[in-house]
């Protein structure tokens, strides 16, 4: 059985975002890893990167206006929460407003929802759209069961 760290540090490896990775939550449920990749990439790419990532991992990629993708992310936040204090409710369009923020600051941002089995996984990659300046990784990995 595939286990969370094994699929993050695919990721990150596909990435080339291993080296200088940080876990911002480790549990056997959940594990949330932020790094930067080395890798050299323009951000009109970055779509077909994350795409590109899921498919070499076997993930099947859920629509993000689905009511799997509404479940999975509502898994996911029971998870962190039970790691972490945060205040409000589980906001599926938090996503999208984040996506705002980031373009609105000059970056290109682009983010996937897959599922391998039991384990989920929610990837965000972001880049200045100058070009200029690493691509920064967001990775995290859920079980889907307790």
């Amino acid at each position: 059985m595939i286990q969370i760290h094994e699929v993050a540090g695919k990721v990150m490896t596909q990435l080339e975002a291993f080296h200088g990775s940080k876990p911002a939550i480790d549990t056997p449920q959940i594990l949330i890893v932020k790094g930067m990749s080395r890798k050299k990439i323009n951000p009109e790419d970055l779509e077909d990167v994350v795409s590109n990532v899921l498919k070499n991992l076997g993930a099947k990629k859920i629509d993000m206006v689905s009511e799997d993708a509404t479940n999975i992310i509502g898994i996911m936040d029971e998870n962190i929460r039970s790691k972490v204090e945060i205040q409000g409710e589980t906001d599926v369009y938090g996503i999208y407003r984040m996506k705002q923020s980031f373009e609105a600051m000059n970056c290109h941002l682009e983010y996937s929802l897959g599922l391998i089995g039991d384990i989920a996984l929610f990837l965000v990659i972001w880049k200045d759209r100058s070009g200029v300046g690493p691509l920064f990784v967001e990775l995290v990995v859920s079980n889907m069961e307790a």
